[in-house]
C-alpha cells in the first residue's frame, strides 16, 4: 500500500504535466517550431533523390540535414510528433477552459451588486421612475439584447447581453487546430512511419526490376496516404508508383492501371512549352471499369480517392538512327547504328567492347549557344585553348534536337556526351556541336565540327582523314611548296626544305594537334624564340590546309573548294575541330541522323485523405478569427430603485465604439424612464 506522501507526489506530477500540456505557452511554442519547419519545407525542395542533395550541399551538410530530416520535413518523425503534441495540447486546453467559457456565455451576471456596477468605468446614475421599466425592456429587445430581470428589495435589475457568440471564436479556433493536426497526421502517414520504425517496411536500395522487389518494400492499395510519380510512354501502362524513402524507394501498388493513349504538347515560338496534357485510360483492377479523361496541369483526375496530376513530360524511349564515324580509322565510311533512347546496348569498336547508355532525347533545347570570336589572326595558343575548351559568349536560342549518352568501357569508366542534330549558326558559319564531360560535376566542354555548303559533315571528315593520313603528306607537302614558290614566298632552292617542313608540321599535328606542337615548342625551342617559331608553324598549317583539302577532294573525285573567305574559315575551323577531337575520348563519333519521337508523360499520383480535414480546419479557423476579432461582446445593466436608475456597461474590447454605444444607451434609457 502506497504512502500518502507518494500518492500526493504522483498527483502533483500529473497535475503539473496537465498544466504544462494544456497551457497556452506550450501550444505557442509548438506552433512556433511548426512555423519554422514549414518555412524550411517550403524553401528546401522536398522528396528529391538523396544524390541530388549530396551534390548540392556537399557531404557534410547533406549528412547534417539528413539527420534533421529536412529532406522530408512534413513526414519526419519529429514533425509528426510535434503535430501530435499540439493536437493533445489544444484538446486539453478546450477541456480545461471550455466549461468556463460555456458558463460565461450562458450567464447574464444578474447578481451584480450595486457597488460593482458603480465601480465600472462606464456607469451613470440619474433620477428615474421605476413604473416605466417595461419600456426599457422593449428598447433592449429592439437593440438585439437578450436579458434577464432580477427583483431587488427596492426595485429591479435588468442584466442584458449581446454578441456572446464572439466567445464561440475560441472554440472554432481551437477545434480548427485539432482538426488540422488530425489531417496532417493522416497525410503524414503515421502508420507507415511506425512500420519503418519497427522494420516491417524496409526501403529498397537496389536498382532491380519492379517485379523482383520484395514484399517488405511494397505498399498495398490500403496504404493510408502517399505521393508518388510515374513516367508512362505513349501506349504503355503502369499500375504502381515509386515513393522516395531516404536512400531508397518504396513501391506503391495502385488500385487501377493507368494507360497513356496520347500526349499533347504545344510550344511558344521560342521553343518553350506552352501547354501539355495527357489522354489517359484508368482501368480498375477489380471491376474492370474504365475511365477516360484528359489530364492537364492543375486539372487532375480523381479515381478511387487517388488524384492524378499532370506534372511533367519527357522522352519515352525513341528509336534513334546514327552515323558512326570511326575516329581511329578516319578513312573508313560511316556505319549506320540504331538505338533507343533511355536504354543501353553493347558497342564494339576497334576490337574493344563498350556499353552505350542512351539518355533522354530532347527535341527542343532552349540553351546558351556559343558565339565564336573572329578566327582570323589567332595565335596557336589561342587556337589550342579553343581546341581544349571551346568557350564563347552566351546567346540563348533553340538548338534543336539533342541526345545524351554515356560510353562505358570494360573497366566501368564512362564519359558523358551531348550531341546536337541540327546545324548551329554562329556568325555566318554552320557547325555540328557536340559536348563531352568526364564527370557529372563538370560542365560540358563543346567542340564544333564545321559543316559544308550542303550542311553536311562529310567534307570535314574528308579533311580530317587527309590530315591524319601520312600517305598523303608527300603529295601535300610538294603541292604546298610549289604553290609557295609560284607565289614568290620561297626561292626554288628552298622548295625541298619547305616541303620537308610542311610534312614535319603535318606529322606533328596528326600526333597531337595543337597540343603536340606546343609540347614540342616547350621541350625543344628556347623560350625567347617560341613565339616566332609558333608563328611560323601556324602559317605553315594555315597554308597547307588548303592543299590538304584539295588533295582530299581530288582523291574523292570531287570538285575543288572555292577559294574564298567563307571556305577558308571552314578549313581553319577544321583544324581546330581536328585538334579538339584528340580530347574527345571516344573511339567513334555518333552523329544523330534521325529519330522517331516517342513521348512520355510524367504523372503525380496522390492520396491525401487528410486534405479535406485540413480544408475544414482552415475554414473553422477563419470563422473563429472573424468571431473573435469582429464580434464584440456587450454587457448592459439597468438598476432601478429608490427613485434612481443606474446604467452600467462593459465589453470584451474597450474602444471608442464602446464610449459611443454607452452614451447612446444612457440617453435613450434616461428618456424612457423619465417618460420623454
Amino acid at each position: 500500500m502506497s504512502s500518502p506522501m507518494k500518492t500526493n507526489k504522483r498527483t502533483t506530477t500529473r497535475y503539473a504535466l496537465y498544466e504544462l500540456l494544456s497551457s497556452m505557452r506550450f501550444a505557442i511554442g509548438l506552433l512556433t517550431i511548426l512555423a519554422i519547419a514549414s518555412i524550411i519545407g517550403t524553401v528546401l525542395k522536398q522528396n528529391e533523390p538523396y544524390p541530388n542533395y549530396a551534390f548540392e550541399f556537399g557531404q557534410f551538410w547533406f549528412q547534417a540535414f539528413e539527420l534533421l530530416g529536412l529532406y522530408d520535413v512534413y513526414h519526419s518523425a519529429w514533425f509528426l510528433t510535434i503535430l501530435a503534441f499540439l493536437m493533445l495540447s489544444t484538446t486539453l486546453c478546450i477541456v480545461r477552459n471550455g466549461p468556463g467559457f460555456i458558463k460565461e456565455m450562458k450567464g447574464y451576471r444578474e447578481k451584480a451588486t450595486d457597488s460593482s456596477l458603480a465601480a465600472m468605468s462606464h456607469s451613470h446614475s440619474f433620477p428615474a421612475d421605476a413604473s416605466r421599466l417595461e419600456q426599457v425592456r422593449r428598447y433592449l429587445a429592439a437593440q438585439g439584447y437578450r436579458f434577464r430581470e432580477q427583483p431587488r428589495d427596492d426595485g429591479a435589475l435588468i442584466a442584458a447581453k449581446r454578441g456572446v457568440a464572439g466567445k464561440l471564436g475560441y472554440f472554432f479556433a481551437h477545434i480548427a487546430l485539432v482538426v488540422i493536426c488530425v489531417g496532417g497526421l493522416i497525410d503524414g502517414n503515421l502508420p507507415l512511419k511506425l512500420g519503418e520504425l519497427v522494420g516491417k517496411v524496409v526501403p529498397e536500395t537496389r536498382d532491380i526490376p519492379q517485379s523482383r522487389i520484395p514484399e517488405q518494400s511494397r505498399l498495398s492499395t490500403a496504404n493510408l496516404a502517399f505521393r508518388g510519380n510515374i513516367t508512362i510512354a505513349e501506349n504503355k501502362s503502369a499500375d504502381v508508383t515509386f515513393l522516395n524513402a531516404g536512400t531508397g524507394y518504396l513501391v506503391q501498388e495502385l488500385p487501377f492501371i493507368v494507360t497513356l493513349k496520347k500526349f499533347h504538347v504545344e510550344y511558344y515560338s521560342n521553343g518553350m512549352p506552352k501547354l501539355f496534357a495527357s489522354d489517359i485510360v484508368v482501368t480498375n483492377k477489380q471491376s474492370g471499369k474504365t475511365t477516360e479523361a484528359t489530364v492537364r496541369v492543375n486539372h487532375p483526375l480523381i479515381v478511387d480517392g487517388v488524384a492524378i496530376y499532370q506534372s511533367s513530360f519527357g522522352d519515352g524511349g525513341s528509336p534513334l538512327r546514327f552515323k558512326a564515324w570511326n575516329l581511329a580509322a578516319p578513312q573508313a565510311a560511316p556505319v549506320a547504328v540504331e538505338g533507343v533512347s533511355m536504354n543501353s546496348q553493347p558497342l564494339r569498336a576497334n576490337g574493344k567492347d563498350y556499353m552505350l547508355e542512351f539518355g533522354e532525347l530532347r527535341v527542343f533545347n532552349i540553351e546558351s549557344a556559343g558565339k565564336p570570336a573572329d578566327e582570323g589572326g589567332k595565335t596557336m595558343s589561342q587556337r589550342m585553348q579553343d581546341a581544349r575548351e571551346v568557350k564563347h559568349a552566351k546567346s540563348v536560342q533553340n538548338l534543336g534536337p539533342s541526345i545524351s549518352f554515356k560510353l562505358r568501357d570494360a573497366q566501368g569508366q564512362a564519359a558523358e556526351y551531348m550531341h546536337y542534330m541540327a546545324p548551329i549558326q554562329q556568325e555566318g558559319a554552320s557547325y555540328l556541336v557536340a559536348g563531352v564531360r568526364k564527370t557529372v560535376a563538370e560542365p560540358f566542354q563543346y567542340l564544333r565540327l564545321p559543316l559544308d555548303d550542303e550542311m553536311s559533315v562529310n567534307r570535314y571528315m574528308r579533311l580530317r582523314a587527309a590530315l591524319l593520313n601520312p600517305a598523303l603528306y608527300d603529295e601535300i607537302a610538294q603541292r604546298s611548296a610549289r604553290q609557295a614558290r609560284q607565289g614568290g614566298a620561297i626561292s626554288p632552292a628552298m622548295e625541298a626544305q619547305f616541303a620537308a617542313s610542311v610534312k614535319w608540321v603535318l606529322t606533328r599535328f596528326a600526333d597531337g594537334g595543337f597540343e603536340g606542337l606546343q609540347k614540342f615548342l616547350d621541350e625543344r625551342v628556347p623560350e625567347d624564340k617560341r613565339q616566332a617559331v609558333a608563328q611560323t608553324y601556324i602559317k605553315i598549317l594555315q597554308g597547307a590546309v588548303i592543299d590538304v583539302m584539295a588533295v582530299a577532294d581530288q582523291k574523292a573525285g570531287l570538285k575543288p573548294m572555292q577559294p574564298d573567305r567563307e571556305h577558308y574559315r571552314f578549313l581553319l575551323d577544321g583544324l581546330v575541330a581536328t585538334s579538339a577531337l584528340n580530347d574527345y575520348g571516344a573511339p567513334v563519333f555518333l552523329q544523330l541522323d534521325g529519330f522517331d519521337q516517342v513521348q512520355a508523360s510524367g504523372l503525380q499520383l496522390t492520396r491525401s485523405p487528410g486534405k479535406n480535414l485540413v480544408y475544414l480546419g482552415s475554414l473553422l479557423l477563419v470563422i473563429g478569427i472573424v468571431l473573435m476579432f469582429y464580434v464584440r461582446e456587450l454587457r448592459l445593466w439597468v438598476r432601478v430603485g429608490g427613485g434612481q436608475a443606474r446604467v452600467a456597461m462593459t465589453s470584451n474590447r474597450h474602444n471608442r465604439d464602446l464610449d459611443k454605444d454607452f452614451a447612446r444607451h444612457v440617453d435613450a434609457i434616461q428618456q424612457l424612464l423619465r417618460g420623454t
